[in-house]
């Protein structure tokens, strides 16, 4: 499961240098959270910074989009230690 996770910070960094797809980043935020035991306070501060995200590339913000979703991603992470 943290191989997992892991993967998925590295791959959201390297959307950075790639392109942004910030929703396929959502998603693997989506599919991390469905896999993992935190408690709901954790949840909620993730799925805060995963929804700044999507509102950031919405308005076309994709380097603070890329950077709020990897932040959500490596909390995730943390979290589930």
């Amino acid at each position: 499961m943290k191989h997992l996770i892991l993967g998925l910070i590295l791959f959201c960094n390297a959307s950075i240098v790639l392109a942004y797809h910030c929703p396929l980043d959502a998603k693997a935020i989506d599919s991390g959270l469905a896999k993992v035991r935190i408690t709901d306070d954790q949840k909620a501060e993730i799925i805060k910074l995963r929804d700044l995200g999507l509102e950031q590339h919405k308005a076309g913000d994709h380097k603070a989009s890329t950077d709020t979703l990897a932040k959500a991603m490596r909390k995730l992470l943390i979290d589930m230690k």
